[in-house]
């Protein structure tokens, strides 16, 4: 299966599942939390790109006349363009068909490489391995830089470490991100929104960004985890 048509700048989606990919064992973190976190992070996406806005209700709604090129994005768009919905039942809706989409887009920008093995000689399965490009271990140090450095993100960085700490993921990162209470602390900080003033985004864009992530980590504490 060919993947979705995608923009030359990797979405938040595959940023986050790319970190999320553990290259010692070839598996993927959080699998049980990982479709909504997925979801989040396409929501995230959207409201960086000024595709999406919020209401006083706590629903997320499309822009209209703004929709984003990258066909991923699209969907969850077009979803939301249809009429306002709770976050957490667009996280339903758009998290379970993300997995595949977003690995696939990583194997083919070589961020991981898919290894065809067999198992007791009999049965070929596909194992996963790190890729040629170092945007894992690049991406691992933006989002070391704000939770143990304490530097000021980006909305991006912002959002993505705040996706990462809501997946349940973080203590697996210990050797790169120690497991302190300042670096939980600063973790629960990002994902209420408190992403500093000088967050390199535009106000508005920060905030609805910021509430989007907020609403999303909230439905995910909430949604069956299995």
């Amino acid at each position: 299966m060919s993947s979705a048509p995608r923009s030359d700048t990797p979405t938040l989606a595959e940023d986050l599942l790319l970190l999320l990919f553990q290259p010692r064992s070839g598996t993927i973190a959080g699998e049980n939390t990982l479709f909504y976190v997925l979801g989040g992070a396409v929501l995230a996406d959207l409201a960086l790109g000024e595709h999406l806005t919020t209401a006083t209700t706590g629903q997320v709604s499309s822009v209209t006349g703004h929709p984003p090129s990258d066909d991923l994005l699209r969907r969850a768009w077009d979803y939301l363009a249809e009429k306002p919905r709770g976050v957490q039942t667009a996280l339903a809706a758009i998290g379970p068909a993300l997995r595949e989409p977003v690995l696939r887009r990583l194997v083919a920008r070589g961020d991981i490489d898919q290894e065809s093995r067999k198992v007791l000689g009999l049965f070929r399965t596909t194992a996963l391995r790190d890729g040629r490009t170092e945007r894992r271990a690049r991406l691992l140090a933006d989002v070391r830089q704000v939770l143990v450095d304490g530097a000021e993100p980006s909305a991006r960085v912002a959002a993505l470490a705040a996706l990462l700490s809501a997946s349940g993921t973080l203590p697996q990162f210990h050797r790169e991100i120690p497991w302190t209470s300042a670096v939980i602390s600063r973790a629960k900080q990002l994902e209420q929104g408190d992403w500093g003033a000088d967050a390199a985004a535009a106000a508005v864009t920060r905030t609805v960004t910021a509430t989007v992530v907020s609403s999303a980590i909230v439905a995910i504490t909430v949604l069956p985890r299995s």
